[in-house]
């Protein structure tokens, strides 16, 4: 017997999440644009997406850690350097970067050219972050380290004094 029958009350199906070329959340933090395609609000909240456009020789956030989400990068086109601990790797078209809870990173695009990235959170904890940057910028406030590490803070993040 279907719940629908036992209850009485008509079941909805799970709702399909379609985010077209040039739709979705756009987020501007300096020299980067991110694009959100899925904040968690379609996932149950296990998965949020994103793509961001990194100009040239735009430097990436402080090296940190995440406590309780998995980030992946996805790189489709350009190149993107990624510094874990004292570890540099520099990712080109194709290449995909996970890392895991606890890891130091941090990432940049060194060259004279935009580098193009899908990342994943899981879970999409750390998406309202970007939306905290954006509403400092948006304030009038400048971005200053501090103002980074206390938004880091609010989602299981943290700076990564040391490279272990």
């Amino acid at each position: 017997m279907t719940e629908e029958a036992k209850t009485g009350t008509p079941q909805t199906a799970p709702a399909v999440s379609v985010v077209g070329p040039g739709e979705g959340e756009t987020i501007v933090l300096g020299t980067t644009r991110m694009r959100v395609l899925e904040d968690g609000s379609h996932t149950g909240h296990r998965l949020a997406i994103a793509e961001s456009v990194l100009a040239p020789h735009t430097q990436g956030p402080p090296q940190h850690r995440h406590r309780e989400h998995d980030e992946g990068f996805y790189i489709l086109s350009g190149t993107v350097r990624f510094t874990v601990g004292e570890e540099e790797y520099d990712a080109v078209a194709g290449t995909l970067v996970m890392v895991p809870p606890g890891a130091p990173h941090t990432f940049a695009n060194p060259t004279d050219h935009p580098a193009v990235m899908l990342s994943t959170f899981t879970p999409d904890l750390y998406v309202q972050y970007f939306r905290d940057l954006q509403e400092v910028l948006d304030a009038g406030r400048p971005l200053t380290p501090q103002a980074d590490v206390d938004a880091m803070s609010r989602y299981a993040t943290e700076p990564a004094t040391d490279p272990t």
